[in-house]
């Protein structure tokens, strides 16, 4: 069984706050299965966006667990913008949660995958 969408990032914003990070929802959106976008900012102000992976990437092992993998990544965010009116205006249900991680990386709140 899957969690929720609205499950699910509450969950990867307490695990943020806990590590010491700030994390903010920049678009909500529908609360069971909207799809779920990542947006990181490093303090040298480079942005990379994550979004979900394809299906092929998923392990069968663990068919439950959301995986991500890096769609762009860009200096002054131009790009990811872009990128995300292209998903917005193909699904308007989309989530967007900006992170800044704390004490670990990305990598260690939720599973990337290379495509």
């Amino acid at each position: 069984m899957r969690l929720t969408t609205d499950f699910w990032v509450s969950a990867l914003l307490r695990r943020v706050f806990g590590e010491g990070g700030f994390g903010a929802i920049l678009n909500r959106g529908a609360l069971e299965a909207g799809a779920v976008f990542i947006l990181t900012r490093d303090r040298f102000g480079r942005s990379n966006l994550y979004g979900p992976a394809p299906q092929t990437s998923y392990d069968m092992a663990r068919p439950g667990e959301r995986q991500f993998s890096l769609l762009e990544s860009d200096d002054d965010g131009t790009a990811i913008e872009k990128r995300l009116e292209r998903e917005r205006r193909f699904d308007p249900d989309i989530w967007v949660v900006e992170i800044e991680p704390g004490k670990t990386g990305i990598v260690d709140l939720v599973a990337i995958t290379t495509p």
